[in-house]
């Protein structure tokens, strides 16, 4: 009987392959796990061969979940827009753009994590493509479904293979993470170990909360620095990477969110709020997340009676509409009627103005048989104006 003289080769090549893993304490693992949860497009940005591919197919194996890889710099356009299919009566039926066969089993699987690697290889003409794909999960006629992950890597252009700059549209669909390696974690995971990476654990009984608390600091720190809503920068470099605009906020928002619910580190939050809306607005929201302190909103409604207004006009914004968002995510009479006298404080310490943004938004949450309180004659005029009265 003849053997493979590459039998014993194949067996040694299979056990170096063989390693485990161990609970990691990474700042960056715990920021990418946090934009999955949170169900946000994700860019890993960081030189070849630090272990962008293999930490996607560790998160992969760790969570079930199937990864479907596609490197985006060897498809044409036409694999993400979709092929166009002439069928029987193309005049009244029109011509379906289907799909490629990477996306049919990702809809086929129902979930997983969709893997574009090598983004920064890829030609404009490929990115743009690759818009909607991103945004609206269209690929061609097909709708990928919402529990798919979608995460990204890319080199720095001047280490890419014909690096391009990401064009700004399709960078300000992702949150971008700066992917290094630690010579340490290296060393251990070539012993046989690496570290696990994993998506934080969301709490259920703090999600109003932390929606609340999330909600408030982002309104309030825009109403402080409204110049920061929309900024695209001036040089291609860093239009290609992370800069605030209405989206950008909106996933800020959701990371702030989740990163309260699942209590993550102040590192961890911090790296995907600079991924987010840019390392300048990111580090000046997290400043102003610690210092505004925040009551509880919830602990407020119980005891409306109790508390004492913020100070700053931004402050009291924050509050506020932490306070109103509370009682959208637990909707109750009791805590509607809660919120009147909170925000009839406000305007009894002679910040009308503030209070009555946060007055519309709890008018119009009431329900048919929820009598009128007496606190809504404050703001009588304002709810007219806005329409809200007469609805």
């Amino acid at each position: 009987m003849v053997t493979n003289p590459l039998a014993r080769a194949d067996a040694l090549v299979a056990a170096v392959s063989r390693t485990r893993t161990e609970p990691g304490a990474s700042a960056q693992a715990e920021a990418l796990g946090l934009a999955v949860s949170a169900n946000l497009p994700v860019l890993l940005w960081g030189e070849p061969g630090i272990g962008k591919s293999a930490t996607l197919g560790q998160l992969a194996a760790g969570l079930g979940l199937p990864l479907e890889t596609v490197i985006a710099s060897i498809h044409e356009p036409s694999d993400f827009a979709g092929l166009p299919i002439v069928g029987d009566d193309p005049a009244t039926q029109g011509v379906p753009m289907a799909p490629p066969d990477w996306a049919v089993r990702t809809t086929a699987a129902g979930s997983g994590l969709l893997f574009f690697d090598e983004l920064s290889s890829a030609p404009p003409a490929v990115q743009a493509a690759l818009l909607r794909v991103v945004l609206e999960r269209r690929v061609g006629s097909l709708r990928l479904p919402e529990s798919v992950r979608i995460v990204a890597a890319a080199n720095p252009p001047g280490s890419a293979a014909d690096g391009w700059h990401l064009s700004p549209p399709l960078a300000n669909r992702f949150v971008h993470l700066q992917w290094t390696h630690d010579p340490r974690v290296v060393a251990r995971g070539l012993s046989g170990t690496w570290p696990a990476v994993t998506v934080p654990t969301v709490n259920e009984h703090r999600i109003p909360a932390s929606l609340a608390r999330a909600r408030g600091i982002v309104a309030g720190f825009l109403a402080a620095r409204p110049g920061l809503a929309h900024h695209l920068p001036a040089d291609a470099a860093s239009r290609g990477g992370a800069w605030p605009s209405p989206r950008t906020w909106e996933m800020a928002l959701r990371l702030l969110a989740f990163g309260y619910a699942c209590d993550a580190g102040r590192e961890a939050i911090g790296m995907a709020l600079t991924g987010a809306i840019g390392d300048g607005p990111g580090i000046e929201l997290l400043t102003f997340a610690e210092e505004l302190d925040l009551p509880d909103p919830d602990r407020v409604l119980a005891r409306p009676d109790t508390f004492a207004l913020p100070d700053r006009g931004d402050r009291q914004l924050a509050f506020l509409t932490a306070v109103v968002a509370a009682v959208q995510a637990t909707p109750t009479r009791e805590r509607w009627e809660a919120c009147w006298v909170v925000l009839a404080k406000a305007a009894d310490a002679g910040v009308p103005d503030v209070a009555a943004r946060a007055a519309a938004d709890l008018a119009a949450m009431r329900e048919i048989d929820w009598m009128v309180p007496a606190q809504l004659d404050s703001f009588v005029e304002v709810l007219t104006l806005s329409g809200v009265l007469g609805r």
